[in-house]
């Protein structure tokens, strides 16, 4: 049994679990109204699916845009399929749920913006790692310090 709740995870968890109902609406309906998404990615998760040229050209995270035009939109369990137009050419993606970044709908001023993850060689998530530092290394409770800022101001 664990020690405390992880509330981060689980909060990732369901804000993921948002961004999956939302775009399940989308590929079903069609976008409303002025809705539209700006979604950005990392692409070097080892799930995400994008032609060479596109991983080439964007190494570490891309930010697709899903508002006038997109085709074979569908959302699964762990990510979603689309096909979107760059420069004419329309191109096959997969985005994985756990890749997605950052989620935003200018429309009506939401968004959503998820911490990094980093992959090891193979190809697994080390958020246990992380996890196992920040026990390992609790933060030392010191005295405040008071500083003035007065030093710093024109």
């Amino acid at each position: 049994m664990t020690q405390s709740i992880d509330y981060g995870n689980l909060m990732h968890h369901a804000m993921r679990g948002l961004i999956q109902t939302v775009l399940s609406d989308i590929a079903a309906n069609g976008l409303p109204g002025e809705h539209h998404f700006f979604i950005t990615f990392d692409t070097r998760h080892p799930d995400a699916e994008l032609a060479d040229w596109l991983r080439e050209r964007y190494p570490e995270e891309m930010t697709i845009v899903i508002q006038n035009w997109y085709d074979n939109f569908e959302v699964g369990e762990d990510g979603f399929s689309i096909t979107l137009n760059f420069g004419n050419s329309p191109e096959p993606l997969y985005v994985p749920l756990d890749a997605i970044t950052t989620f935003v709908d200018p429309s009506v001023e939401f968004g959503l913006r998820f911490e990094t993850q980093e992959y090891d060689e193979d190809d697994e998530i080390e958020e246990d790692e992380v996890a196992e530092e920040e026990e390992a290394a609790p933060a030392e409770r010191g005295e405040a310090e008071v500083v003035s800022l007065d030093q710093f101001r024109k």
